[in-house]
């Protein structure tokens, strides 16, 4: 008779030691296991024979394959909305940014892209009927950009108590494109236990373009910059979750007329971004968002602000 598989432990081949190791990776259910790479799990200490057979065990157990189109439209339900803060960039985003995807913004330097990630930190902590998801914010920064004194004005401007706000966001620093990519790989952990509906990485490339110089190290950014991607996705996938990056830019000298500014990262980012906005300044404390991919949205543009209040229309 065969045993069927609830569990991890049930999995052939998995016995005390190997379990633990999984856990401690964080692959503790069928699923986390189901959708990982063989190399993911040799990373953790498992052989590559023993990895693909605990892998299509599990698939198995879970019935991964074909479904139809009725069934992933069903699954979709499931799919919430964060407000930006403004009606008319929620509008271009289709009503806000979506869980199960990752949003890009990029843009030159002071366009409000990390604006845009502190001020959703503080509304995903909103109720759901006034366009939060109410959860906590993981904030993984990069560029030490993250400012408290700014999520105090943005927190006071809702209403809400500032400390709550404050402490209902886990910020960490990375010093480096490893660490960056560790902080996102140990996520699931915090995810589950702290309620967490919103990523913010800001910026999602500097580390990677400072470290790697020279065409010679292209390469490896790249393999690098898409397995973090990856990471990213599979977290927005498996918790429901909305994903933030911001993005550097750069001028393209081989472009003789229009707009110059091309974002970094080249097209393993434009490919794993779900959506992405352009953002510029304009007159005052205007900004532009121009929605440049979207997997069912039109490409389109809304004017926003930034103020002491936050974003706003």
């Amino acid at each position: 008779m065969v045993k069927e598989i609830k569990s991890i432990f049930d999995l052939p081949g998995v016995g005390e030691a190997t379990a633990q190791k999984l856990i401690e990776a964080g692959y503790d259910n069928l699923e986390k296991i189901a959708v990982a790479s063989t190399g993911e799990l040799v990373g953790v200490g498992i052989g590559e024979a023993t990895a693909a057979k605990i892998i299509q065990s599990a698939r198995d157990a879970l019935d991964i394959g074909y479904e139809t189109a009725k069934d992933i439209l069903e699954r979709r339900k499931n799919i919430a909305k964060l407000t930006t803060g403004s009606k008319n960039l929620d509008q271009l985003l289709g009503g806000g940014l979506e869980t199960q995807a990752i949003t890009e913004a990029y843009g030159r330097f002071g366009s409000g892209k990390t604006q845009v990630g502190l001020q959703l930190s503080v509304n995903v902590q909103l109720p759901r009927e006034e366009g939060g998801l109410e959860g906590t914010c993981l904030f993984i920064d990069t560029e030490n950009t993250f400012r408290p004194e700014r999520v105090v004005q943005m927190a006071e401007a809702r209403g809400l108590d500032p400390d709550e706000v404050l402490s209902n966001i886990y910020v960490a620093r990375a010093f480096n494109a490893e660490h960056q990519m560790l902080l996102a790989e140990k996520a699931p952990k915090i995810i589950e236990e702290r309620n967490v509906k919103l990523v913010v990485v800001d910026s999602l490339t500097s580390k990677f373009r400072s470290e790697f110089v020279g065409r010679g190290t292209l390469a490896d950014r790249q393999q690098k910059l898409n397995r973090h991607l990856h990471t990213l996705q599979k977290i927005a996938d498996m918790y429901n979750v909305v994903v933030y990056v911001t993005n550097q830019v750069m001028a393209n000298p081989g472009l003789m007329f229009g707009d110059p500014t091309t974002p970094i990262g080249g097209n393993i980012v434009g490919h794993q971004a779900t959506f992405r906005m352009y953002l510029r300044k304009s007159k005052e404390d205007k900004r532009i968002a121009r929605l440049v991919d979207s997997p069912y949205l039109p490409e389109g543009e809304a004017v926003f602000r930034i103020t002491t209040k936050g974003i706003t229309d």
